[in-house]
C-alpha cells in the first residue's frame, strides 16, 4: 500500500511484480496519479460451461458454507491490526512514563532513533513484517511516553489534552473523507505533498540553527502557533491519503497481510499529529 506520505512511503506493495492490484505505479505524464488494475483481469471465466438446472437447484438448496476466508484484506483486518499497533505504542509509552527519569532522556532518544531506522526499513521493504511494525510501535511509544511526561511536568494535563486533540482530528478527518467533503485527487495530493516537503525542510533548517544557538521563533509565539496549526493540518492530510489507500486496497483485493502496512501508515500519521498537538498546546499554555 504505497502511501504518498513524504516522510515515510510504504513502498512496494500491491505491485504487478507481486501479482496484486498494481498500486504505486504512476500514469505517465500525470505525477501523483495512481494507475490501478484489476487483480481478476484475464481470468477465462467466459470459457466455463453454463451450469445445468439441476446444478443450480443443488447450489440453491445447499446449506450455507459460513464465513469464507478469502485471504484478502478487509476493513476488520485493518481495524484489528491498527488496534494492536496502537495498544503496543500506548503500553510502552506507559512503561517510559513510569521508568524514565526526567534527568536522563538518553534511553528515550535512543528509542526514537532506532524507531526511525526501523520505520525507514519498513517503508522501503517490499514484504510486510508484522514484527518490525510492532517493534516500531513499541520504540516510538517509549519515546512518546518519556516526552509526554516531560511536557506534563511543565504543563499538567497537557498529555490528555493532546490525546483528545489527536482523537478529534482523526474523527473529523474520517468524517470529512467518508462524507465526500475531502476527495483525494491527484491535484489534492500534489499540493499537499509540496506543502509537506517545504514544512519538513523548514523544520530541519530550524533544528540545525537551534544547535548553533539561533532561533527562528518557529516553535514559540504567534509564528509558532501558525506552524503548529500547519503541522496538524498536514497530519490530517496524511490521514486522508491513508484512508484512500486502505479503501482502494480493499476494493482491489489486496492480500490480508497488507492490513499491517495500513496500520503502520495510520500510526505514523497519528504520531505526527500527537507531537504537533503537544507543541501547539505547550505554546498556547506557555504563560501558565
Amino acid at each position: 500500500m504505497r502511501s504518498r506520505n513524504p516522510v515515510f512511503s510504504r513502498e512496494g506493495s500491491f505491485t504487478r511484480n507481486d501479482q496484486y492490484a498494481g498500486f504505486g505505479t504512476q500514469t505517465a505524464g500525470q505525477p501523483g496519479q495512481q494507475a490501478y488494475g484489476s487483480p481478476y483481469a484475464g481470468q477465462p471465466y467466459a470459457d466455463q460451461p453454463p451450469l445445468t438446472d439441476e446444478q443450480l437447484a443443488g447450489m440453491y438448496n445447499a446449506p450455507s458454507a459460513g464465513p469464507v476466508q478469502t485471504g484478502r484484506m478487509t476493513m476488520d483486518d485493518v481495524v484489528a491490526r491498527t488496534a494492536m499497533t496502537l495498544l503496543t505504542l500506548v503500553a510502552f509509552g506507559a512503561v517510559a512514563w513510569f521508568t524514565v527519569p526526567m534527568d536522563n532522556f538518553a534511553p528515550a532518544i535512543g528509542a526514537a532513533l532506532v524507531a526511525m531506522v526501523i520505520g525507514f526499513v519498513i517503508s522501503f521493504k517490499r514484504s510486510v513484517n508484522p514484527g518490525l511494525i510492532l517493534a516500531y510501535a513499541a520504540l516510538e511509544g517509549f519515546f512518546l511516553g518519556a516526552i509526554s511526561k516531560a511536557f506534563e511536568t511543565l504543563w499538567p494535563g497537557i498529555a490528555i489534552q493532546a490525546v483528545l486533540g489527536t482523537s478529534a482530528v482523526f474523527a473529523a478527518t474520517l468524517f470529512a473523507y467518508k462524507s465526500g467533503r475531502i476527495r483525494v485527487t491527484p491535484r489534492y495530493t500534489r499540493i499537499g505533498i509540496s506543502i509537506a516537503i517545504g514544512f519538513v525542510l523548514l523544520m530541519m533548517v530550524n533544528m540545525v540553527a537551534m544547535m548553533f544557538g539561533a532561533d527562528f521563533g518557529l516553535r514559540s509565539g504567534p509564528l509558532g502557533i501558525l506552524v503548529g496549526l500547519v503541522g496538524i493540518a498536514l497530519g490530517a492530510f496524511f490521514l486522508t491519503l491513508d484512508y484512500a489507500e486502505i479503501e482502494e486496497g480493499i476494493r482491489m483485493g489486496a492480500p490480508e497481510k497488507e492490513a499491517w502496512r495500513a496500520a503502520f501508515g495510520l500510526t505514523l500519521s497519528l504520531v505526527w499529529i500527537y507531537m504537533e498537538m503537544l507543541r501547539l498546546i505547550a505554546i498556547l499554555r506557555g504563560d501558565d
